[in-house]
């Protein structure tokens, strides 16, 4: 058997050279990836906006950034799935369309804190200020960080408008009008009014259309 003349491209001869195996496996993993993955550009779900759903106004944007930029985006995720469970405590689930404005998307998938894809609109902007301060004064087990610096750090400085005009190169229909204006949104508010009017803004828009596909989902 050792004598056997083996077939260039065999088990065999892919079993017994590392390098070979290495390069077909990848090989493999990036065509299935790409057979997943591709479709989804071309899909009308995801690539047309959830009824209801507009870009991010200047001041959401900025919040947007800064969400990224403190972390919040390890420890909530922004994705409500198909579960009765998950829908029940969270609301409706979500639906891709709903980010189509978002670059990048932050679904996410660890929950060390709750949910927020739908937590827009639940409750004040005091108590997310409040909550935001300190945690513990609203949500007395909460390991959440606090975050008091950002009611004293301006966003006038911020470049809003550099960051649009990079959006509607990818796509995000902003109006030339609305890059202008968008300086004018930023005045004498706060890291924390930002913040807070990011999170005041999840899942509002597209939730009517996301309680309507789970009502018919339901039938």
């Amino acid at each position: 058997m050792s004598n056997e003349k083996k077939k260039f491209f065999s088990h065999a001869t892919v079993e017994t050279n590392v390098g070979l195996l290495m390069i077909c496996t990848f090989i493999v993993i990036a065509m299935a990836g790409l057979v997943q993955i591709v479709p989804l550009f071309f899909q009308h779900s995801t690539t047309t906006p959830t009824e209801g759903v507009k870009p991010y106004e200047p001041l959401r944007l900025i919040g947007r950034d800064i969400y990224i930029r403190e972390g919040c985006v390890g420890c909530h995720s922004q994705q409500i799935r198909m579960l009765e469970s998950e829908v029940r405590r969270y609301g409706p689930y979500s639906l891709a369309g709903e980010s189509v404005y978002d670059h990048p998307f932050l679904w996410g998938s660890k929950r060390t804190g709750p949910d927020l894809a739908r937590v827009g609109q639940r409750y004040t902007d005091e108590w997310h200020r409040i909550h935001l301060r300190n945690p513990r004064d609203v949500v007395r087990e909460s390991n959440m960080p606090a975050y008091p610096w950002l009611q004293h750090n301006s966003v006038e400085g911020w470049d809003v408008q550099k960051r649009m005009e990079v959006l509607r190169k990818l796509g995000v229909p902003y109006t030339d009008e609305e890059i202008a204006k968008a300086p004018n949104a930023l005045k004498g508010k706060t890291e924390e009014d930002a913040l807070v009017a990011y999170l005041q803004g999840l899942g509002v828009q597209g939730r009517a259309a996301a309680e309507a596909a789970v009502a018919e989902g339901r039938r």
